[in-house]
């Protein structure tokens, strides 16, 4: 049984969405195991020329700015929590990083891009 192009774009596609979802669901085990935050990154890394040109890149740089804004924040939370401050970075920061892994998840599930990548 041979595949048309189409199908086989689709299919692509699929499991793009599926590994996009993935991802969004390793950073949200994140909060129970670390671990998976960088998993996930990695993933994102790796599977990026995959997803570039699709509507799914703009997910897969979502996923990676959320990695690093959130290690950044975290960083200084961190740093600064002996001054009591860092708790509140810290919680922000959990705060937004929940709110980063909805949205991104909401919009996959909808089809949606996060934003236009557009050149212009």
């Amino acid at each position: 049984m041979n595949l048309s192009a189409s199908q086989i774009d689709a299919n692509n596609n699929d499991r793009d969405k599926n590994l996009t979802m993935a991802v969004y669901a390793l950073q949200a085990i994140s909060f129970l195991f670390v671990v998976t935050f960088l998993v996930a990154v990695i993933i994102n890394y790796v599977k990026r020329d995959d997803v570039r040109g699709s509507w799914l890149e703009s997910h897969f740089r979502w996923q990676i700015r959320t990695f690093w804004f959130s290690l950044l924040w975290m960083s200084i939370g961190f740093v600064t929590s002996f001054i009591l401050v860092g708790y509140l970075l810290l919680f922000a920061n959990a705060v937004w990083l929940i709110y980063r892994i909805i949205k991104g998840w909401l919009r996959l599930s909808e089809g949606r891009e996060m934003y236009s990548l557009s050149n212009g």
